[in-house]
């Protein structure tokens, strides 16, 4: 896709119907992330949940299914997920897990293992996680070292896991001293993004969504970014069928890089922007405090600061990534009650950090963005000055 509108995506001109398995209406074809043979497809359109087990039976013949779900409302999505399994003629349970990053943990994941065992689970079996980050994150990395690795299906169901944990294969939980520090690589078997899900989401949880969403805009395609800042009408962001443009594009985006690095060596790297300071600020705020979204946006702004103390980002486009995300609604100021030095001695604690010295993700131009640039700690320390007093 070459261009986005504010009033449609790819001639989406207003709400429409959505799809479902007996409607008659042709489908979109799947996102496909091509990985030789962990290669999979990423189905995306509203009522997609309805088709898991055609599209599980597809890629695998499991001997049995144990379907990962959080509590509440996401609760009935996994019970649906479960039912159609079941009716599909494999053998299901239902394991329950917590949401919040609190809760995306060894210790669930251990509690996984445990009901994994209960119901039999085998390397024959599948892994189905339904629900929003915590339960893909947590779900996948237990599927990822089950019995050395039993096969995972996803089945996102929040605007922010659609388009992030959904797919790349990255999965993980938090330690105390900070986000995603114990995890592994693990594809899953296929992806359905059923964006119909996406109209249970409370405001607050869709804005965090939206912060990943304008970040691959931000690193890749100042389009997609113009297609969620110029919608004002509640009516387009809650319309089903716009977002599963809105939502593909973004997932075509993060294909694009994960299939040119899988394992995060290189270019992979630049969907971390905004993530070396959103994940310290999650780690102060005890997972409880912030959103994922909302730390992101403001690391987002932070490294804005930054690249402009190393001469990579232009003010102006610090003004432009700024303007945008409070267009959103989206905090962009320094967290008030957390203490910068704090914020610098949790930051040391990120994953690209090497040898003390923290490595950026920073913004060229919106659309244009510079990977694992290092910068030392006084440097960034100034820069979060600015950010504070900004």
């Amino acid at each position: 896709m070459d261009r986005m509108s504010a009033a449609g995506v790819r001639g989406v001109e207003g709400p429409g119907k959505a799809y479902s398995a007996a409607d008659g209406l042709e489908k979109p074809p799947p996102v496909v992330v091509s990985l030789g043979d962990r290669t999979y497809e990423v189905h995306v359109y509203p009522g997609a949940l309805q088709d898991a087990a055609e599209v599980l039976l597809r890629e695998m013949r499991p001997s049995r299914a144990v379907v990962v779900t959080g509590t509440g409302i996401v609760a009935r999505y996994g019970e649906l997920t479960a039912r159609l399994l079941a009716e599909a003629g494999i053998a299901t349970a239902i394991l329950r897990i917590r949401s919040g990053e609190r809760y995306k943990t060894l210790a669930t994941v251990v509690r996984l293992y445990s009901g994994m065992l209960k119901h039999g689970l085998d390397r024959s079996s599948v892994v189905v996680a339904v629900g929003g980050g915590v339960v893909c994150d947590t779900a996948g990395f237990a599927a990822g070292t089950y019995m050395r690795g039993v096969a995972l299906m996803l089945a996102p169901t929040t605007l922010l896991a659609q388009v992030d944990a959904g797919i790349g294969g990255k999965t993980g939980v938090n330690l105390p001293e900070g986000k995603n520090l114990v995890g592994v690589f693990h594809q899953p078997k296929a992806v359905i993004v059923d964006t119909a899900t996406l109209a249970t989401l409370p405001p607050r949880a869709f804005r965090s969504g939206l912060a990943e969403v304008v970040k691959h805009g931000f690193i890749r395609d100042p389009a997609l970014a113009e297609a969620v800042l110029r919608v004002r009408d509640a009516r387009w962001l809650r319309d089903a069928e716009f977002l599963s443009e809105l939502v593909r594009r973004s997932l075509e985006i993060k294909a694009a890089v994960v299939m040119a690095d899988e394992r995060e060596c290189g270019p992979r790297a630049m969907l971390n922007f905004g993530h070396t300071v959103g994940h310290a600020i999650e780690t102060l705020g005890e997972y409880r405090r912030w959103t994922h979204g909302e730390a992101v946006a403001m690391g987002m702004a932070a490294a804005c600061y930054v690249g402009e103390e190393v001469g990579i980002t232009p003010p102006s486009v610090t003004q432009e990534v700024v303007s945008a995300l409070r267009g959103l609604r989206l905090p962009v100021d320094a967290p008030e009650g957390v203490n910068m030095e704090a914020l610098l001695s949790a930051m040391k604690a990120d994953k690209k950090a090497r040898a003390g010295t923290l490595r950026f993700v920073l913004l060229r131009a919106v659309g244009e963005a510079e990977y694992g640039v290092p910068v030392e700690p006084q440097t960034v320390r100034r820069a979060l000055e600015r950010w504070r007093a900004a």
